[in-house]
């Protein structure tokens, strides 16, 4: 039988293995996907894994993104720009690296009617998806993208990637932007809150959170509160998932109000 895995730190709220194992059983395919917390001195005997065939695919997520890049032989166009891998599989012999959270942020937006183009967008956070988000956003003609991490030099680096992002201190709110985009694991525990002014924030932001499970932060909540526009990344989660279901399976899978409600 065929194995496949997600690997992070934390992983205990990933409902990746509730998903796939749904596709897996809708389409017939002889298959098992779970879950393992792994640490960073893991990564290469796991990731090895799936070169002598014990595996047959490895979702990433957080924080592992970019450190299973050294481990790969070959990385696809889009995780090259992004130096940011979250399904890695193994084809023509070698282990290849792709990035199906670019098209999953890209499809989510879509689902929820929201036009990006010529909006200015705000980025709380620089971990490893953030590179997806800048990518997808600009691909999607956001003319502004503005960016903040509690770290200054985690936010200076992705700005080598993405020259034309502007970055401001962590706490500072910019004065105009449209969207404001929570991708920090700030959330994932129940009593987790940002230290964000949310007084200064108008309430015609479209608020957006990474994070699917909790399906609603505090980050939301406030956002609710305000009488703002938001969303969580279920949608995201969802398309992200369905690309790299199609990378290993060859089978693009469905995704209705089944599929949807298998996530509430």
């Amino acid at each position: 039988m065929k194995k496949y895995i997600v690997i992070g730190n934390p992983i205990e709220h990933s409902l990746s293995p509730k998903l796939h194992n749904y596709w897996m059983n809708k389409n017939n395919i002889e298959a098992s996907y779970d879950k393992k917390l792994v640490n960073e001195e893991d990564l290469e005997k796991i990731i090895n894994e799936v070169r002598i065939k014990n595996l047959q695919g490895i979702n990433v997520t957080v924080p592992f993104k970019k450190s299973v890049i050294p481990f790969l032989d070959e990385l696809s166009q889009e995780s090259k720009e992004t130096q940011s891998v979250n399904t890695i599989l193994l084809e023509n012999k070698k282990l290849v690296g792709h990035n199906t959270d670019i098209a999953g942020f890209e499809l989510a937006l879509r689902h929820s009617n929201y036009d990006v183009t010529n909006k200015k967008t705000f980025i709380l956070g620089a971990g490893g998806v953030v590179p997806s988000i800048i990518f997808a956003l600009k691909k999607m003609k956001a003319s502004k993208i503005i960016l903040s991490n509690r770290t200054l030099e985690k936010s200076k680096e992705l700005k080598n990637y993405f020259k034309d992002i502007e970055i401001v201190k962590w706490g500072n709110i910019p004065s105009d932007f449209d969207m404001i985009i929570n991708a920090t694991s700030v959330g994932l525990k129940k009593g987790d809150n940002l230290d964000l002014n949310y007084e200064k924030i108008d309430s015609n932001k479209f608020f957006y959170d990474l994070i699917y499970n909790p399906k609603e932060t505090n980050f939301l909540k406030k956002a609710k509160q305000n009488g703002n526009k938001f969303e969580n990344g279920k949608m995201m989660f969802l398309y992200q998932a369905h690309q790299a279901f199609s990378l290993w399976h060859k089978i693009m899978p469905d995704i209705n109000n089944e599929t949807i409600k298998l996530l509430d």
